[in-house]
């Protein structure tokens, strides 16, 4: 059997490949849309794709299921109770998939989505242990698929959180404790709230740790999985939809060009958002007023899909060779607005020195002072579930997720000052509220664990 795992971190979203070597046939399980490894990995081991199973309909990303079905002619494959618009193989509960001896068998398991499968890997048709199970979003490592995603339309939380209860509790905690888990996702990843950071693990390992696999009633599973969930980046919609349509399909080989400045000028002109890639550090030096900033070697694609929409023209100033993977990174969450890259970031910012800025952050003990200023707007823009360490005094929750639809409730004249666990997301955040025309904004740098450091010291 040839199995392998990708895995990428900025979207915290993993794909497989299962393949018979005897055979040389098989099927990829949730592929992301830039599919060229898949391909180069299929050629390099003389195997064909024959399928494409997607375990729902994701919200985090757009699958390549249409793109590597173009490349490949292989047929796409749903749970039954998934409809989408364009033709599929409906897989049945207890289904078997042959690629020779290697086997694929079916699980519905829905609770996250309705449409919810999981696959069991068997090396041998007629293995009493399966080698493993490909689980979606319905059991990660220590957690299980959130239920409240709007992904989910005609269906409330609570009757897909009691699907979840049967799917995990009495299908997939029927499994031999040695089968292998293999998830969808894992730690970052705002399809759930208690991810690990491990790749893999077994029904054994997540029968005895995993919180929401104890023995427990339906409401009591309910109720542990609905508390502290993160909040939905805006995007997530979007993609749940965009999934189930025959939307574009994206060129294997698609990049975007470098334009010159009197491109970049016209561009933004004509309303086009400045991305700023660059590490928030270099852009805290300097950037052109307006610009967003989410640097290109963090959780991109999620955190633009929670500051930009996938309908704004974008222009993307990056760090040197890194201008094609970001604007992959957009591709992978649907964002195909993306017009080119400036082909050269320091020498525009130099010969538009009359529209560059510097970024205010602040110290732990300069937001000491800030925090005294009873005219200072203090936002949190961690999630729910970060809260439990503290606040600063006098701090409102905005998470950032939800910062750009709840600007307004923020004065726009009045000093504001944004912190996040770290120092990355508030860079975000307070680059969003100058671009929407917030006079005096500052981030606190090394985020909440800096502020709680500098006063354990001091006391």
């Amino acid at each position: 059997m040839i199995f392998t795992q990708y895995y990428l971190d900025c979207l915290s979203q993993a794909s497989y490949l299962v393949g018979d070597a005897t055979t040389g046939r098989a099927v990829v399980v949730d592929p992301r849309r830039d599919v060229g490894e898949y391909l180069d990995d299929a050629g390099a081991r003389g195997l064909t794709i024959v399928g494409i199973i997607n375990t729902h309909f994701h919200a985090d990303f757009v699958s390549g299921h249409l793109e590597l079905a173009r490349e490949t002619g292989a047929w796409i494959g749903y749970g039954e109770a998934a409809a989408p618009e364009f033709e599929v193989r409906s897989l049945a509960d207890g289904e078997r998939i042959s690629l020779g001896d290697v086997t694929l068998q079916i699980m519905a398991t829905p609770g996250h989505t309705p449409e919810s499968i999981s696959v069991l890997v068997l090396e041998r048709p007629d293995d009493e242990v399966p080698y493993g199970v490909l689980t979606g979003d319905a059991l990660f490592i220590g957690d299980v698929g959130r239920p409240d995603l709007l992904a989910s339309v005609g269906h409330t939380a609570e009757e897909l959180g009691r699907m979840l209860y049967d799917s995990v509790q009495h299908k997939l905690m029927a499994l031999p404790d040695a089968v292998r888990v293999f998830p969808a996702h894992g730690a970052g990843s705002a399809c759930g709230k208690n991810l690990s950071t491990e790749r893999q693990s077994t029904i054994g390992e997540q029968r005895r740790f995993n919180y929401a696999c104890q023995p427990m009633t339906e409401d009591e599973f309910l109720e542990v999985v609905a508390g502290g969930q993160p909040a939905a980046p805006a995007y997530f919609l979007y993609n749940a939809t965009l999934n189930k349509q025959g939307r574009e399909v994206r060129d294997v080989h698609a990049s975007v060009p470098a334009l010159t400045a009197e491109q970049v000028e016209l561009a933004l002109a004509d309303g086009a958002v400045l991305h700023d890639a660059r590490d928030h550090q270099e852009f805290a030096a300097g950037h052109l007023r307006g610009a967003i900033n989410v640097p290109w070697d963090g959780r991109l694609a999620e955190t633009v899909g929670t500051v930009l929409t996938p309908d704004q023209p974008v222009v993307i100033m990056a760090p040197d060779g890194q201008e094609q993977e970001v604007a992959t990174r957009f591709a992978r969450i649907g964002f195909d607005q993306v017009l080119g890259h400036v082909a050269d970031p320091e020498g525009y910012l130099v010969a538009h020195q009359d529209d560059v800025a510097s970024a205010s952050r602040l110290t732990a003990a300069q937001a000491s002072s800030a925090v005294a200023e009873s005219d200072a707007q203090i936002v949190d823009i961690r999630n729910q579930g970060e809260l439990a360490e503290g606040m600063l005094p006098g701090a409102r929750h905005i998470p950032l997720a939800e910062l750009a639809a709840r600007s307004d409730e923020l004065d726009p004249d009045r000093p504001v000052l944004l912190y996040c666990a770290g120092g990355w997301r508030s860079s975000v955040g307070a680059s969003l509220l100058r671009a929407k025309g917030f006079g005096d904004v500052s981030d606190l740098l090394g985020g909440y664990g800096a502020w709680l450091r500098a006063q354990q010291a001091a006391s």
